[in-house]
Formats: structure tokens, C-alpha cells, sequence
């Protein structure tokens, strides 16, 4: 066992990284870890975390391995938003926390997972303490590209690239960690087109393949502008029902803790002003999460969507052999490939990326939803 186990198919990754922690010669103090959603790329800065705090250089047992992964270690500092962007304030704080000694590692890291947040202001108030670090002080930033990251940023940090890892790999990892037999593990990370963390909930949670199977049966339900709508609506409904899954249960959690630590009393009719404001602060940021949450869901049933597009595109083509993402829906794959024309199919497919372009801009989801529904339709 090492701390290297759960980075699956990204043989070449782990290879530099386990390079650097063992050859000072290898290392520096700043590195930028890119690749695309479901990579592995949080998984992989966690690692390598753990394995610089390790005196075995990432043995998986020992406690400063334990501790790096699970975010308990003292000298790993975990940076997640889940906003849209960074703040400067948020900023300054690791800043500070930069200059400090490791109190007990070998090693003070600082990783950021999502560097692709980090706007002008948050991204200048980092560089100073990226460009000219503190001694043992590593940072370590994670994105889905390159080019996402400012250039101020990127151009300063050692950059690896990782891969989209094969389903197989996937289901073989989800197989031994999580006890998932094969198959449904193997149909998991197809469907979820080899992003381990979909994967794995596709695989153990029966509500989320249900909602995917909801989002595919689109394609086919919708054959005219009522349709369409009712399509939107459904999305929607979809990211809500997710969000109110994910979150409902964990904010109230968060306001819990917050009452317990400011001394207040939860079942009080109204609250001292202190408390008051930082419930509503809390809250502001649970709004925010929300909405991110949304975009991030939508986004995610828009892809599934595209997937049935792509899939009715292979079987037309007669090339088989690549493999279909949606085989164990292969009967609506098959009514949209002889439903649709090669080019209506891929307006449809110009469509869903539209709308993903507008949801990421902050276009209303509904409206960005119906207005791609539309051009969804099948011939009567």
C-alpha cells in the first residue's frame, strides 16, 4: 500500500511526483497540476502531500500519510471553495499561513484545488508568496487546464498534466476500495465517462442513475415547444432535487455549529445582533454554495445529454468498436440515431454546448435550458 493507490491511470504522474519527493534535485517549491474533471487531480495533490510529510516518502500507513489524506494534518492546508470565485481575503490568508515553519512535518503545503478561481486580485495577493516561498513551503494548485490558470500563476509553478484515466482502471479501483462488483463498477465509469467521483456515486447510489436516466429520456420526449419547456423544467427540477440532497442536511449542520460556538440559544425567537449578522454571513455563503451547485449539477446533466448525441453519432457511423458511453441504454440511443440526420444531430450537439456556455456565464438556467430544448426536438 502507498499513498499513490487511488491515482489511477496516471502512471507518468506519479512518477514525476514520486521523483520529486524523493530526489531534492526533483523538487520545488511550486507546482501546477492540470487535468480534466474526474482526473484525479485532487487526489493526486492530496498524495503527493502526504508523500512529502512522509519519512518513507509515501508509505500509506504511517500517521502523517493518514492524516495528509483525510485534511487532518497540521502542515497541509486544503484550500476548496466552493464559490465561483476566490476572494483576496481568502488569499491573503494562506499568505500568511505561507510564511510560517512546518510545526510538526517536514513540509508546510499549501493546496489549492481550485487555482482556476483565483481572480486578478486573489491571484496577485498569491504571487509574492508563490514566486519567492518560504523555506520547506510547497504549494501545490490544481485546474482543469493550463489556461485557466492566470499566467502571472502558472508561469512560476512546475506544471504535470494528467490524463482522463481508462474505465477500466476506474472500475478496477472502485472494485477494490469501495467492494463495488465489476460490472457495475465497469458501467459506472462508462456512463460517467471516466470521472472517478461520478463514477463512484453512479455505481452506489440508485437516485442519481435514476436522474441520469431521467436526463437521457430527454432526447426522445421532446417533439415540440411544450415539450421543450416541460424538458427545462425537468432539468431544473433535477439540479434541485440534487442540491437539496447534497446540502440541505450539511447547512443545517453548519448553522448548528455556529449557534453552539457563539453561545446561542437555537430555539430563541430572535438573536442577539452579533449572531444575527454572522448567521445571515453564513447564510450569504450557503446562497452562494447553492448556486454553484446548480450551475455545476446542470452542467453535469447537459454532458450526460450530449453523451446520447454522441453515442447515436457512433452508431450511424457503424464504429463500434470505440464503444458506446450509454450501452446499457442502447434502445433510446437507437431512436435518436434513426430518429435524426447526422447534421440534426450535431446541431444538437452545438446546441447543448451553447447552453453549457451560457450557464457557466451566469445566464439564468431555465432560460439557457429552453432556449436549447427547442432545438432538441425530434421530426414528428
Amino acid at each position: 500500500m502507498t499513498v499513490w493507490d487511488d491515482v489511477v491511470g496516471q502512471d507518468e504522474t506519479v512518477a514525476t511526483l514520486d521523483r520529486a519527493v524523493r530526489d531534492p534535485a526533483a523538487m520545488t517549491h511550486a507546482w501546477l497540476l492540470t487535468g480534466p474533471p474526474g482526473s484525479g487531480r485532487s487526489t493526486a495533490a492530496r498524495a503527493f502531500a502526504a508523500a512529502l510529510q512522509c519519512a518513507e516518502h509515501g508509505c500509506g500507513t504511517c500517521k502523517e500519510c493518514r492524516t495528509a489524506l483525510d485534511g487532518t494534518h497540521a502542515d497541509v492546508t486544503v484550500l476548496a471553495t466552493e464559490n465561483m470565485q476566490i476572494g483576496v481575503d481568502t488569499a491573503r490568508d494562506l499568505v500568511a499561513l505561507a510564511a510560517r515553519s512546518p510545526s510538526v512535518g517536514r513540509y508546510r503545503v499549501l493546496l489549492v484545488e481550485d487555482a482556476d478561481r483565483l481572480n486578478d486580485s486573489s491571484g496577485n495577493a498569491l504571487l509574492k508568496a508563490i514566486e519567492e516561498p518560504s523555506e520547506r513551503t510547497v504549494w501545490v494548485l490544481c485546474a482543469p487546464s493550463l489556461e485557466d490558470v492566470l499566467v502571472t500563476i502558472r508561469s512560476r509553478a512546475r506544471h504535470v498534466r494528467l490524463r482522463i484515466p481508462p474505465a477500466q482502471a476506474i472500475a478496477d479501483l472502485l472494485h477494490r476500495r469501495d467492494g463495488i462488483d465489476h460490472a457495475t463498477a465497469l458501467t459506472a465509469a462508462r456512463a460517467a465517462q471516466n470521472h472517478i467521483g461520478i463514477a463512484r456515486r453512479l455505481a452506489r447510489d440508485e437516485g442519481a442513475r435514476s436522474r441520469r436516466a431521467d436526463t437521457l429520456a430527454l432526447a426522445v420526449r421532446i417533439d415540440g415547444v411544450g415539450t421543450a419547456v416541460r424538458g427545462a423544467e425537468q432539468l431544473v427540477a433535477i439540479a434541485t432535487a440534487e442540491r437539496d440532497s447534497a446540502l440541505s442536511e450539511r447547512h443545517a449542520t453548519e448553522k448548528a455549529t455556529l449557534l453552539e460556538q457563539l453561545g446561542a440559544d437555537p430555539s430563541a425567537r430572535t438573536q442577539p445582533p452579533h449572531v444575527r449578522s454572522q448567521i445571515s454571513a453564513l447564510e450569504k455563503e450557503q446562497k452562494k454554495r447553492e448556486r454553484r451547485f446548480i450551475t455545476d449539477v446542470v452542467d453535469r446533466c447537459l454532458v450526460d445529454l450530449l453523451s446520447v448525441y454522441r453515442d447515436a453519432l457512433v452508431v450511424q457511423s457503424g464504429a463500434g468498436d470505440i464503444g458506446l458511453v450509454n450501452e446499457d441504454h442502447r434502445q433510446l440511443v437507437d431512436r435518436v440515431a434513426l430518429a435524426l440526420r447526422p447534421e440534426r444531430i450535431l446541431a444538437a450537439m452545438d446546441a447543448i454546448g451553447t447552453a453549457r456556455e451560457r450557464v457557466a456565464a451566469n445566464v439564468p438556467p431555465q432560460l439557457a435550458l429552453e432556449a436549447m430544448a427547442v432545438s432538441l426536438q425530434l421530426p414528428r
